[in-house]
This record gives C-alpha cells, structure tokens and sequence, in this order.
C-alpha cells in the first residue's frame, strides 16, 4: 500500500506530462484555445503533484526528476511551438525572403532556456521560498496570453517585435533577478500583500484584454519583481 500512496504524486505529475503534450499537438495546429485549456491542466497538476507529496510525505529523487521533465514539455516546448507557429502567421520583412523559412526556429529558444531554467533551479538552494529568474509556468502563461493580444491586435505586432519579446524572456528565464512567489503561505493582506496586489491586477487586465491579459499580467510581474530589487524592499 505504501509503494502505491508513494508514485500518487508521480501519477499527477504525469498527467501534468500529458496534458503538455496535448497542448503541443494544439500548439502546432493553431488551436489556441485548446492550447490554454491543456495549459491550465498542466499548471493544475503541477500544483497538485507537490502538495500531494507534502501531504503524503512522498518526496523522492525520481519525482523530482519527473516534475522538471514534465515541465519542459508543458511549460517549455509547449510555448515555444505556440511561438513557432505564431511566427508563421506573421509576414515576413521582404530581406528575409531568402530565410524566412528559418525564422520560426527563434521559437526554440523558449525551450532551451526553460531547460536551463529548470536544470538551475534544481541544483539551486536559494530557491526554495522564492524564485531567482521568471518560473517556466509564468512564462508560459505570458506566450500564451500574447497569442491571444496578437490575434485581437495584429497590426501591432510584427516580426522584429516577437523576436525581440522571444529573447527577453528568453533571459529572463535564466536571468538573477528575484521573483516573489506565486503561493500564498501567509494568507493575511500583510503576509502576501504582492500576491493579492497582483491577483487583482490580473483580473483587471483578464478583464480588459480577455485571455490576452494572461500576457499583461505575467508582465506586472515581472515589473513588480524589479520594482522589489531596486528598492531593497518587498511590496
């Protein structure tokens, strides 16, 4: 009995693992809604796969292996197919005629630097209240919530402008900057006033932008982070 309470965990975690790879498949067809759909799957799971071993106290080597590999695909390779098939939709400069067909790739960066990304924070005891550098998740949310601004406003958006947003997160995936963390430990408005401030941006820009806000969010985040470093003090 103990042996099967001790892969429950791992089992929700492979669920994280094969709602990604659905979100993949969406991804490559252009069925954005459906990509958003198998991404909240994944982040669902990828909650519950840790308070279950809490709560089970079923922590092991191979779960913690699982959960980042997991990740990769749902919250790495995901994206960057989002991004890449993005990339298709979008014209192209008439210079790069003679490449355009090598442009998309640039997507791909978004997995590699969520496998460092993952790769960093696993062998990283700093990050175990908070996060240095934007969590895969996030990110992930961000590209997703930016599909959506550029189905809504696609004039605004063109190609030196995706590649230039791609590389940014990109670095800050990897990057040193502190980034509070999304769980709330402390549910008073003192001890996750951050969370709640932004919790109600979020709805705000869901509310504004549609799905596309996801991106905007993801966005505040970031800035909030930054604000936090440069002023020395939590918000």
């Amino acid at each position: 009995m103990r042996q099967i309470i001790k892969h429950i965990p791992n089992g929700i975690t492979c669920l994280n693992l094969f709602a990604g790879c659905l979100s993949c498949v969406a991804a490559l067809n252009g069925m954005y809604q459906a990509v958003v759909l198998c991404l909240a799957f994944s982040a669902v799971f990828d909650f519950l796969d840790g308070m279950s071993a809490r709560l089970l106290n079923a922590y092991s080597p191979l779960g913690k292996e699982l959960d980042s590999l997991a990740d990769m695909v749902s919250f790495g390779l995901a994206p960057g197919l989002l991004v890449y098939h993005l990339y298709g939709t979008m014209p192209m400069p008439a210079w790069l005629s003679g490449y355009a067909m090598y442009v998309p790739y640039l997507a791909f960066l978004i997995p590699v630097f969520s496998a460092l990304r993952l790769a960093k924070f696993n062998i990283d005891d700093r990050q175990t209240s908070s996060f240095i550098g934007l969590p895969t998740p996030a990110n992930a949310i961000f590209f997703v919530g930016l599909a959506f601004l550029m189905i809504r406003y696609r004039e605004a958006v063109n190609v030196y402008m995706l590649t230039a947003i791609v590389i940014l997160f990109s670095y800050l995936l990897v990057s040193e900057i502190p980034m509070f963390s999304l769980k709330v430990k402390n549910w008073s408005w003192k001890g996750a006033r951050a969370q709640y401030m932004l919790l109600i941006f979020s709805l705000f820009c869901l509310f504004i932008f549609g799905i596309g806000g996801l991106a905007v969010a993801i966005l505040i985040y970031v800035i909030m982070a930054l604000f936090e470093q440069m002023a020395g003090t939590k918000l």
